[in-house]
């Protein structure tokens, strides 16, 4: 039982790890009806959701930024009501 217990106090530290970092979003829209909104893929993974509810086709630019590494920029472009998402 004693080992038992401690092998759950051993363990219970290492789901404190397994927490996703906060994701900014900084958004341009220039006028455009343009939704866009983040998704935590996995603990070190995130998303990019967006939805077109103008009445044209909306060409869309994401720039993804993850600390040291060099940015990652995705393009897209959405027709009217479309939605898509995007990961870096």
């Amino acid at each position: 039982m004693k080992r038992l217990c401690f092998a759950a106090l051993v363990i219970f530290p290492l789901s404190a790890v397994a927490v996703s970092y906060p994701v900014e979003l900084e958004q341009e829209l220039n006028g455009a009806e343009v939704l866009a909104s983040t998704e935590t893929i996995d603990r070190d993974m995130a998303g990019l959701v967006l939805q077109n509810f103008g009445e044209g086709p909306v060409e869309c630019t994401a720039v993804f930024r993850n600390g040291p590494e060099m940015p990652r920029t995705r393009r897209i472009t959405l027709e009217a009501g479309e939605s898509k998402p995007m990961t870096a």
